[in-house]
């Protein structure tokens, strides 16, 4: 599959959902293959458990982050479309980071310590926030979230980022501007 699009916003007619309709959307024309991964449908459990520690110590996982580790190595890029929540993700979506992206599947240690093991894999990051552009740019923020998330998560994991796209103050601007961002996305270079 080309795509892993993974989904988290609890709202069905949110910004970030009609995100993920016009990618589909735009998929579906260029006949590329994909996968939705909608988080708060699908219910995933973003509680990493004593359990879920002791699998990965004997080198198993629980199923259900198993299918969802199976569909991360049939993806090639992996899409996460997800709202800035008090400078991070959605909780759904980092419990989903946590027990998904565990040892010796994203990363491993040895003795010189951490490294990647997705190094085969591309990842897009499509963001939406509540403030401006200015806020994010000029108050350091954005540099925040690349370190905690791009450099943090993905990279740590030897993820390649070909694209981090912000869609600022979504709450805030007209239509006319959402529809605009969406335009963008039908056409922005995705892999």
């Amino acid at each position: 599959m080309d795509y892993l699009l993974i989904y988290a916003h609890p709202n069905p007619k949110s910004f970030n959902h009609a995100i993920l309709e016009t990618l589909t959307s735009r998929f579906d024309k260029e006949k590329r293959p994909f996968q939705v991964r909608d988080l708060y449908k699908l219910n995933f459990k973003p509680s990493l458990s004593s359990e879920d520690f002791i699998s990965f110590s004997s080198n198993t996982a629980a199923a259900d982050i198993k299918q969802e580790q199976n569909l991360i190595e049939q993806g090639k890029t992996l899409i996460f479309i997800y709202p800035i929540w008090w400078f991070g993700m959605p909780a759904i979506l980092k419990g989903y980071i946590d027990r998904v992206l565990s040892r010796n599947f994203a990363y491993g240690v040895n003795e010189k310590g951490p490294y990647g093991l997705l190094s085969n894999k591309k990842v897009v990051i499509i963001n939406t926030t509540g403030g401006p552009k200015e806020h994010y740019e000029e108050g350091g923020l954005k540099d925040i979230l690349k370190t905690t998330i791009d450099v943090g998560v993905f990279g740590f994991c030897g993820i390649k980022i070909t694209l981090h796209k912000y869609f600022y103050a979504v709450p805030y601007i007209g239509n006319e501007s959402r529809q605009n961002m969406l335009k963008e996305l039908k056409a922005i270079q995705i892999d």
